[in-house]
């Protein structure tokens, strides 16, 4: 049998198995995760950046509002996105990386990275590698400084189930560079080797609180995934949830280890102030949650570095058991 003969015979069932895999689940599709349902926003830039009218979009149930009004979430949608409103040193700036979509017939949620343009007066022109990203949890807004952008968003919401996987609709849009910008607005442009990759993770976590407030996780499930090619729409992937400690599985990556330090994401304490949650350790593979954190981005690496146009498209996210 020729290897073109085998190659197909593998690829067909490859497809049945991925979709048998998808189809035996039973499905609980997170609320708002089909991404029919956006909130328009209308935010003015300051005078000093031209007074733009820009709207930007928010997983909420449909309407729209007009104002500089920061934003919390509507509706019951437990989403949040990259798309805010920022107001540094008074001058109020509109970032929209995540917008509505529709591919066939459905609409879904687009998320793109791409460079946001501030100019002041033909003063001052600096550009802003910002990537398309949607997530469990809030962003708390005005924005007001673009150093250290977790501290600016709490990850991941109450969950005290054990799913075995995520599944979801995507499709991936690479540009062919081979290369990354790095560009914060504050420093010259580099340009990096190597292309981004587009990024979907879920966790699990069991959190707790020290007398002082800090916050503190054991990593209890684990399913990541990054792309870095372009791949065609794609319905019911299954992303697996590995429990317990899988840092000797053959899939390990590093890039699937435990949350700490500068990569700490946060969330709010007892005392309603935001804190970083520092993943100490493993949870036993029997081990209950006590959150989720589930991200899906145009991009997988640090903040202000992206391939320009990178594009992931998702709908349809639910947890299979």
């Amino acid at each position: 049998m020729s290897r073109i003969y085998l190659k197909i015979i593998y690829l067909i069932i490859g497809f049945f198995l991925g979709f048998e895999g998808a189809s035996a689940l039973r499905l609980e599709p997170i609320p708002y995760g089909d991404f029919s349902r956006w909130k328009t926003r209308g935010i003015t830039e300051s005078k000093l950046l031209g007074g733009k009218h820009k709207s930007i979009y928010e997983i909420a149930p449909e309407g729209t509002s007009e104002g500089n009004i920061p934003y919390t979430n509507e509706g019951g949608s437990p989403w949040a996105t990259s798309n805010v409103y920022a107001k540094v040193a008074g001058i109020v700036k509109g970032s929209n990386t995540v917008t509505p979509a529709v591919i066939n017939g459905n609409r879904c949620a687009k998320m793109q990275a791409k460079m946001e343009e501030v100019k002041v007066l033909g003063i001052v022109n600096m550009d802003v590698m910002v990537a398309g990203t949607i997530f469990l949890g809030q962003i708390y807004e005005p924005i007001t400084s673009p150093k250290g952008p977790f501290s600016k968003m709490e990850m991941g919401i109450p969950y005290a189930k054990r799913p075995s996987a995520l599944v979801f609709d995507y499709q991936v849009d690479m540009p062919a560079d081979d290369t990354r910008t790095k560009s914060t607005g504050f420093s010259a442009k580099k340009t990096l080797k190597g292309r981004d990759n587009a990024e979907v993770y879920v966790l699990l976590q069991k959190r707790w609180e020290d007398e002082k407030g800090n916050l503190y996780a054991h990593r209890v499930g684990t399913g990541r995934e990054r792309y870095s090619e372009s791949i065609p729409w794609t319905t019911g992937h299954v992303l697996p949830i590995h429990y317990g400690d899988i840092t000797g599985e053959s899939f390990y990556k590093s890039w699937m280890g435990l949350l700490n330090g500068d990569k700490a994401y946060y969330a709010k304490n007892s005392k309603g102030k935001l804190v970083p949650v520092e993943e100490v350790g493993w949870a036993p593979a029997d081990a209950t949650p006590t959150h989720v954190l589930v991200m899906l981005s145009s991009s997988c690496g640090e903040p202000f570095v992206g391939t320009e146009g990178l594009t992931l498209y998702v709908d349809n996210v639910s947890f299979g058991f």
